[in-house]
């Protein structure tokens, strides 16, 4: 044995080398304690907001872009698959792509096998190479193959565009980077649009006031049937204009102290025609002579009768319209005396397409200054093995108008 190898030896098996010996022994790192790194493992407040403001941002730009994905995926498939498959069988999807992509589909083929092998296939749908190709690729089988797709779309410049402007979305997801709210407001129209151009998309649902959303279609169920929450009713209007909120309603019923949503902000002139299109009108205010608009008054801070003034000008106001209106039937205005406790504009709340905008009564703030709650009827969808979901908001709301309806008195 080595001259005080055993020493050293045991020094070294042991961790009890110093630091000035470590630099003399070969073999041998000083690691510095884990308190001397100063590293701050632990996330702060601030920290697990902006994590959990991605995560809501790229999963919210995730359902749209597969969405996009399999829709486009079924396209080609239509397209492409008649036309090579009787030919090539099962590797139609390795002829349709040809020389130029034999790379990209040649790795499709293989991240095919090695799912096999190792089981990761749960679909069998899924089991086949087209399964196994991204956006940029199923893209490329398109532009290849242009003349096949043609007969379907109107532009293909538009469809490259909207598929361009994808991309910069996909990349961040896929890397799980920052994804900013600009980029994914670009996201979803281009998606929007992707979706109608490939003959799926929220234009062919017709007659529909706010387009349903992506992921309120996959999410619904989880927040009843309320698809919008906003602070305030300035900026309910920025997203929801009245003029797409009324125009071309079949039905509207609201109640509330004075309705000034619609009567200072939907002109006399488009109610008439809105009447006279067949729409059915029942509006629904507080008796400007109750006590409970003196109440209501009070917590405001305003002046005695100032309130019940401004409730009468819009009564008087919707009379006017409805005298211009040839059914008059169909245009009816009544007054209740109960306490009021929100106001609520329903469209079509006879339908499984109708809207309706909520607003509860606060103590101290002004209609335009109360929290909103948009809400769409006949929203909730009963997905398959889930048991059928029970009734919205929306229906609460609806019964509860037409409990005050029943119990209102008409204006002559």
């Amino acid at each position: 044995m080595l001259p005080g190898g055993g020493e050293q030896g045991d020094r070294h098996v042991t961790g009890d080398v110093t630091d000035d010996e470590s630099a003399t022994l070969p073999g041998v790192v000083s690691v510095a304690a884990p308190m001397e790194i100063g590293a701050e493992l632990d996330w702060g407040a601030d920290a697990w907001a902006e994590v959990r403001t991605r995560a809501r941002r790229a999963g919210r730009a995730y359902v749209w872009l597969n969405l996009v994905e399999q829709r486009l995926r079924a396209v080609v498939n239509a397209v492409l698959r008649p036309i090579y498959e009787p030919v090539h069988g099962e590797e139609w999807v390795v002829a349709a792509a040809g020389p130029a992509g034999h790379e990209w589909v040649q790795r499709a083929v293989a991240v095919r096998e090695v799912s096999r092998r190792k089981g990761f296939l749960l679909d069998p749908a899924d089991d086949n190479v087209l399964s196994f190709l991204t956006l940029p690729q199923l893209r490329e089988l398109v532009v290849q193959h242009w003349p096949c797709f043609e007969p379907y779309f109107d532009d293909r410049r538009e469809l490259e565009l909207a598929l361009d402007e994808l991309e910069v979305a996909r990349h961040v997801v896929s890397r799980n980077r920052a994804l900013s709210r600009t980029v994914l407001d670009q996201v979803e129209r281009a998606s929007a649009r992707l979706l109608e151009l490939l003959g799926s998309g929220p234009s062919h649902a017709a007659g529909q006031r706010l387009p349903v959303d992506a992921v309120e279609e996959l999410v619904a169920d989880r927040y009843s049937d309320v698809i919008g929450v906003y602070p305030d009713r300035v900026r309910l209007q920025r997203q929801l204009p009245v003029e797409d909120l009324f125009t071309g309603a079949r039905r509207l019923d609201a109640v509330g102290i004075g309705l000034n949503l619609l009567v200072q902000n939907y002109s006399g002139r488009r109610l008439v025609r809105l009447a006279e299109s067949g729409c059915r009108v029942r509006l629904l205010f507080l008796n400007p002579a109750s006590s409970a608009v003196r109440r209501r008054e009070r917590e405001l801070g305003l002046g005695r009768g100032e309130l019940a003034r401004s409730v009468e000008m819009n009564i008087l106001h919707m009379r006017r319209v409805r005298a211009r209106v040839r059914d008059q039937g169909a245009f009816e205005i009544k007054v209740f005396d109960e306490t009021p406790r929100f106001t609520a504009y329903l469209v079509d709340g006879d339908s499984t397409g109708g809207l309706a905008v909520v607003q509860t009564y606060l103590r101290r703030a002004r209609g335009m200054e109360v929290p909103v709650m948009v809400l769409r009827g006949g929203n909730r969808r009963v997905v398959q093995d889930e048991k059928p979901a029970e009734g919205g908001l929306f229906d609460v709301y609806r019964e509860e108008f037409e409990g005050i309806w029943a119990d209102s008195r008409p204006v002559s």
